[in-house]
C-alpha cells in the first residue's frame, strides 16, 4: 500500500507539473478566452479541454460552439465571467468594456494577453507560443509548415488569375453588437486577404466599418459582393438579400455574384489561413469555394 500511495503521489505531480502550473497558465487551467483567433489556435493544438468559456463570436471549429459563452468580446459582463471560477482570461487586447476589465481585475482573476497574429511570420509564432503552452511544440511547428505551404499553394492559384482584370469586391458584414450592416474597408486583416487573392476592396473609405447605404453600393459598383455569414444568414437568402437598399443595383447582383462567407475566415489569420486564402480565390473567380 506504501508503494502504491508513493506511485500515485508521484503521478499526481507529475500531473501538476503540466496541467495545474496555474502561474504559468498551463494546461488544465480554467480558460476563458475572449478572443476567437487565440480560441482556434486552442482547438488546434490540443488544448482546448482547458477551455471554460469563449466569446460569441468563437465560431471555429464547430465544437467551439457548444462551449459556455460569455457574450460578445466588446460588450462583457462580469458576472458571467466570474460565476465560471476561471483561473485566467486570455485575450488579444480587443475586448471590454474597460469596467468590466476593471471589475475582473478588482475580483483577482489573472488575463494573459496575447499579442502578434497580424501578418503570418507573427501568426506562426502565435501558433508556436500558444503550442508551448500545452506542451505540445511539436503540433505549433506541424501547423506552421502546413500554413506556410496553404500559403504557396494559393499564391500559385491567385498567379493563374494575374491576367484577368481585377475584381472588385466588397465585403458586407452584419455586427452582431449593432443591428446594422457594415461595410469592411481597406484596414485590417480583410483587406489583406483580399489582396492575397489578388483582388481590389471595392470599399472607399479609410474607416474599418462604414454604415451600410444605397451611396456607398452606387459608388463601389462591386463586381463580387461577400455577404458574412451572419448578415447572409439572416436574409435567408441570395434574393433576399438583394433586397437591401442599393444591392440590386450593383454589378455583383445583376450577375448574381454574391456569396456567402464565414466571417471567421476574413477578419483574423489562424492555422486554416493558407486554405482560406486559396478558398476566397475560387469563390471571387468561380463561385466555388471548396
Amino acid at each position: 500500500m506504501q508503494l502504491f500511495a508513493l506511485f500515485a503521489l508521484l503521478a499526481l505531480a507529475a500531473c501538476g507539473g503540466r496541467f495545474g502550473d496555474k502561474q504559468n497558465n498551463k494546461t488544465g487551467l480554467r480558460i476563458v478566452s475572449v478572443s476567437k483567433q487565440l480560441t482556434e489556435i486552442i482547438f488546434a493544438v490540443g488544448g482546448d479541454t482547458a477551455l471554460v468559456a469563449v466569446d460569441i463570436s468563437s465560431t471555429w471549429p464547430p465544437a467551439a460552439k457548444k462551449i459556455t459563452t460569455v457574450g460578445y468580446h466588446r460588450a462583457l459582463s462580469p458576472e458571467g465571467i466570474i460565476s465560471l471560477n476561471p483561473s485566467v482570461i486570455w485575450d488579444d487586447g480587443n475586448w471590454g468594456p474597460a469596467a468590466t476589465i476593471a471589475q475582473l481585475k478588482k475580483v483577482g482573476i489573472p488575463m494573459r494577453q496575447f499579442d502578434g497574429g497580424s501578418t503570418i511570420d507573427s501568426t506562426e509564432q502565435l501558433i508556436r507560443t500558444i503550442a508551448t503552452e500545452f506542451h505540445n511544440p511539436r503540433a505549433g511547428d506541424s501547423l506552421c509548415a502546413r500554413l506556410d505551404a496553404d500559403m504557396q499553394r494559393a499564391d500559385s492559384l491567385r498567379k493563374t488569375y494575374a491576367g484577368e482584370p481585377p475584381l472588385k469586391v466588397l465585403v458586407i458584414h452584419f455586427g452582431q453588437a449593432a443591428n446594422q450592416y457594415f461595410v469592411l474597408s481597406h484596414r485590417g486583416t480583410q483587406q489583406q486577404m483580399l489582396e492575397w487573392a489578388g483582388a481590389i476592396n471595392a470599399a472607399d473609405t479609410a474607416q474599418k466599418w462604414k454604415n451600410l447605404s444605397p451611396e456607398v453600393i452606387a459608388a463601389a459598383q462591386p463586381d463580387v459582393i461577400l455577404a458574412t455569414d451572419y448578415g447572409f444568414d439572416l436574409q435567408g437568402s441570395v434574393e433576399k438579400f438583394k433586397q437591401l437598399p442599393g444591392v440590386a443595383l450593383s454589378p455583383a447582383a445583376k450577375n448574381n455574384r454574391i456569396y456567402r462567407i464565414e466571417e471567421h475566415d476574413l477578419v483574423y489569420l489562424g492555422p486554416r489561413t493558407g486554405q482560406n486564402v486559396y478558398n476566397l480565390i475560387r469563390l471571387v473567380h468561380t463561385g466555388k469555394n471548396q
